[in-house]
């Protein structure tokens, strides 16, 4: 899907390397941040949203970057427009370049690492609220879903803000990566899983669930979360799901 692909370099890009590994920022990473932090209020909140997401994503995306090493497998990583990716990277073995063969449990986990690296950072959050002498409390969220608030007493709104930020960002959509929907990192985890039980026929069967569970997710954003980029979003990789279920039965 070409919305999940690495973007073409542009002379625009941001390049860097953290922990030896390459990352590359698209300029259209920078103007989907403004736009979703729009709602946020004033030009300082905006920027620090910016901050909040270019970190939690790079965080995640590093994750999954740090496991491919350690199985051997190089990896770049790409931040663009619809989040970040994790590439894996050629290695040169036998007088030609080559992919690593990753194992089925590698894949899984290095799945798993993208949400865990952002649990672990809303976790140091959460112990340096504490630390600072504030408060961490289970609320529901909209009513229904439970949700974890932070009270800071020291720094005022923003700070709180800041601190709240950071972990909706890092817990609620590191959650909601973890859904089994192709091709979030759940998706992969359940694709993975499948065809180790059913290798015939488990790529097919990941679909229906990534179908449904697309479905049901849009309609809880939609209904429930009054959100419609996640509506359209779910909805958008459900169809994608149903439209590659189509191809594989054919």
């Amino acid at each position: 899907m070409l919305l999940f692909q690495p973007p073409p370099s542009t002379r625009y890009d941001l390049r860097f390397t953290l922990a030896t590994i390459p990352i590359r920022v698209h300029p259209l990473f920078w103007v989907m941040a403004v736009l979703f932090g729009a709602s946020t209020g004033d030009v300082i909140h905006i920027l620090i949203w910016v901050v909040i997401v270019f970190v939690s994503i790079l965080i995640h995306e590093m994750g999954h970057a740090l496991v491919m090493r350690l199985y051997g497998q190089p990896a770049q990583v790409v931040l663009h427009a619809a989040g970040g990716l994790a590439v894996p990277a050629p290695v040169w073995w036998g007088g030609h370049w080559a992919n690593v063969s990753l194992k089925p449990g590698q894949e899984i986990l290095i799945a798993l690492a993208g949400p865990v690296a952002g649990f672990i950072l809303a976790t140091l959050v959460m112990i340096g609220v504490i630390a600072a002498g504030g408060s961490i409390l289970l609320t529901p969220l909209f009513g229904v879903i439970p949700w974890i608030t932070a009270w800071l007493p020291i720094g005022g709104g923003l700070v709180n803000w800041v601190v709240m930020t950071l972990l909706w960002v890092n817990i609620f959509w590191g959650l909601v990566n973890l859904t089994p929907v192709y091709p979030l990192d759940g998706g992969h985890i359940a694709r993975h899983l499948f065809v180790r039980a059913d290798p015939l026929d488990g790529t097919r069967k990941s679909l229906w669930v990534s179908v449904i569970a697309g479905a049901a997710v849009a309609a809880v954003g939609l209904l429930l979360l009054r959100s419609v980029y996640i509506a359209l979003l779910f909805g958008f990789l459900a169809v994608q799901s149903y439209q590659s279920l189509r191809g594989h039965v054919l």
